[in-house]
């Protein structure tokens, strides 16, 4: 029996590859196994409209075609409704689908959705409203995100020239954190909370994170002196940021955060208004997924499209 997708298209995210789609749905599908509708945004957050509504119908997955935040305005429709999510990576950092190890190749990722290789990864909540299915952060990290969703160009060098202009004048922030019950005070340049390993673009914020352990991995970073930045930036890029005298790690099921002053979050990549006071949850084996397929996978598909052309 077929499988059927909805495939949600943001026709602005990242650098324009996803104006193909439709093509690349249809010369790389196998259309003897899965049957697909697409349908388009048309504003912000149009895409967890288009999922909630698509989860009350008879699709077996909802496939999100852009970048981190298509993919959570996706997850954001489906929470709870226990539809499986595909990804077609074609933003900008695609932070999730890289820690997936999805191909960033469109085409190769539309072909990776033939195998349907299914497999379960937490999610976190915040306030019980914002669904988060790769990282979360405040401080500068927010600040950031803030500024970027009022760019007008995206993509990676737009990222930075934000990042240089606004890093000498940034001031760190005092934030009391409760993790599991247990109470503590810092004074951080951002801090992030983490379900995916990396903020995209490869930068492993969290190396430590998985995405189906049951917990949310939390950064506290100080702001890094200007000598120290060709040292630590390639931890970040090496997986390896826990060695860095200027970050603290902690693991938690839950996170209260009060005293964020700016009341922003940047959300899997966009800033959202949320408050002076955040509450983190980890909601684990919330989310099924549709992962990179597995060589036991491919070898299944094969003998399933031989016997198929043999007619046995």
């Amino acid at each position: 029996m077929k499988k059927k997708i909805l495939v949600i298209v943001n026709p602005i995210s990242g650098v324009g590859r996803q104006k193909r789609m439709e093509k690349l749905l249809k010369d790389n599908i196998n259309h003897d196994l899965i049957e697909y509708d697409v349908r388009y945004t048309e504003y912000i957050h149009h895409g967890t409209e288009i999922a909630r509504e698509g989860c009350q119908k008879d699709y077996d997955a909802i496939v999100a075609v852009g970048g981190d935040g298509s993919v959570n305005d996706v997850v954001s429709g489906m929470f709870g409704s226990g539809k499986i999510l595909g990804i077609i990576p074609c933003g900008s950092g695609n932070g999730l689908a890289r820690n997936m190890k999805l191909s960033l190749i469109p085409a190769f990722a539309v072909r990776n959705l033939n195998y349907w290789h299914e497999m379960t990864i937490d999610t976190i909540r915040l306030n019980e409203q914002y669904t988060i299915a790769s990282i979360a952060g405040v401080g500068f990290d927010a600040f950031i995100a803030r500024l970027m969703k009022a760019a007008k160009t995206r993509g990676f060098p737009a990222y930075l020239n934000l990042i240089l202009r606004e890093y000498p004048t940034y001031e760190c922030k005092d934030y009391k954190l409760t993790f599991d019950g247990r109470e503590m005070e810092r004074n951080a340049w951002f801090i992030t909370f983490a379900n995916s390993n990396q903020f995209g673009y490869n930068a492993a914020i969290a190396p430590q994170a998985k995405l189906n352990d049951g917990l949310i991995d939390v950064s506290i970073v100080d702001k890094i002196p200007i000598e120290h930045v060709p040292i630590t930036g390639p931890l970040v890029y090496a997986n390896h940021f826990e060695l860095s005298q200027h970050v603290e790690m902690f693991k938690a099921r839950e996170i209260v955060v009060k005293g964020n002053v700016d009341h922003w979050v940047n959300i899997d990549g966009e800033g959202i208004n949320v408050g002076p006071e955040l509450n983190f949850v980890n909601h684990q084996a919330s989310l099924r997924v549709i992962g990179q397929h597995t060589v036991a996978d491919l070898h299944e598909y094969n003998l399933a499209q031989i016997k198929k052309t043999i007619k046995l």
